[in-house]
């Protein structure tokens, strides 16, 4: 007998895919612990675990997964190959049309004229300066959202957005995005964006470490930033990428709040039910805010058309950098972003996009 952890280990298929395929009935233990709840395995279950990671690799829906599963080890051949091809069809029709979307994609950005407004995207000189603890919490709000994929590189950074009496910083990773504002003083001019790259932005975090209350004076001029703390600076090249418009993904607002205590919130979602991604790589809490505005984990089987699934890693993440005991979450369509605010500081949240549930 194997553990769920040596097939998962095995088969790649990861542990919280194994308990989906359990609970689907497509790859059923030979054996569970009527105490632990435990999963065992024979080795011949092996052979289909790892069939289940390839089929859950090239996208194959759950659908044609149990009928292959099925008759992978029978007679009927014919049926599994017919499943395939089915399916390869299936994907090289979409890679088809996502082909010719792209291609009318990128001529209209070809031809599309560029908006005439007052924003500089680090070209310009422009000079603010602020306290150093703001800048600090605000790079401490939304560093954890600062995305790790090479082919995205313009969000590899952290935004800072200076316009009027204000410097927003804001990350996203696509899956998640942060903002956090800082007051500033001395800025003249229209809207000024830079995209500081992460590692200049954790230099910056720790220049505005020393003396929090001293101010620090942050300078963008020739696609170059730079910070000054008395006499210490640190600089460097910001991204030379456009940021997307962070503005028009704001939460609209008017869902269901609720105040947590962040520590306790932490244990129940450290300790409490989980379920599967699609792909079964990530496990997510599902969420739901009752009427009295109290925050529940909804066990498999409750209704889902009142919860709200997100990466549960995601979710810790945030609370995190929320920076207070108490937090504000805002929940308002399973479609729809979940929001972590801060009680005394509405210019500071978080957005985790929902997770599709598994049907």
């Amino acid at each position: 007998m194997r553990s769920i952890g040596e097939v998962g280990r095995e088969s790649g298929l990861g542990v919280s895919a194994l308990r989906f395929y359990d609970r689907a009935g497509v790859l059923v233990p030979a054996w569970v612990d009527p105490v632990s709840g435990y999963r065992w395995y024979t080795d011949g279950q092996l052979d289909e675990a790892r069939l289940l990671a390839r089929l859950r690799r090239a996208g194959m829906p759950l659908a044609d997964i149990r009928l292959v599963t099925a008759g992978w080890s029978g007679a009927d051949s014919d049926l599994v190959r017919h499943l395939l091809d089915a399916h390869l069809r299936r994907l090289e029709q979409g890679l088809s049309r996502a082909r010719e979307e792209f291609s009318a994609l990128r001529s209209l950005l070809a031809s599309r004229e560029n908006p005439v407004d007052t924003t500089t995207t680090g070209t310009a000189r422009t000079r603010v300066t602020l306290a150093a603890r703001e800048l600090a919490q605000a790079v401490d709000a939304v560093r954890f959202a600062v995305s790790a994929d090479r082919e995205l590189p313009v969000l590899g950074g952290v935004l800072f957005d200076i316009e009027g009496d204000g410097l927003h910083a804001v990350a996203t990773d696509r899956y998640r995005m942060a903002v956090a504002r800082a007051a500033v003083t001395g800025h003249e001019g229209g809207r000024t964006q830079v995209v500081v790259p992460a590692a200049l932005a954790d230099a910056m975090r720790a220049l505005s470490a020393g003396d929090e209350d001293a101010p620090v004076r942050l300078a963008v001029e020739d696609g170059r930033v730079s910070l000054e703390a008395g006499d210490r600076q640190t600089a460097g090249r910001a991204v030379e990428h456009d940021f997307p418009d962070y503005r028009r993904l704001l939460p609209p607002g008017g869902g269901r709040r609720a105040l947590v205590d962040v520590a306790a919130f932490r244990a129940a979602l450290e300790s409490g039910p989980v379920r599967s991604d699609e792909t079964g790589e990530h496990e997510l809490s599902v969420l739901r805010v009752t009427d009295d505005g109290t925050v529940t984990l909804c066990a498999e089987g409750e209704n889902d058309a009142e919860c709200v699934a997100v990466n549960r890693a995601y979710l810790l993440d945030a609370l995190a950098a929320g920076g207070r005991d108490r937090l504000v979450l805002e929940l308002a369509a399973p479609t729809a972003p979940v929001t972590i605010r801060r009680p005394d500081d509405e210019t500071t949240f978080s957005l985790l996009m929902p997770v599709r549930l598994e049907d």
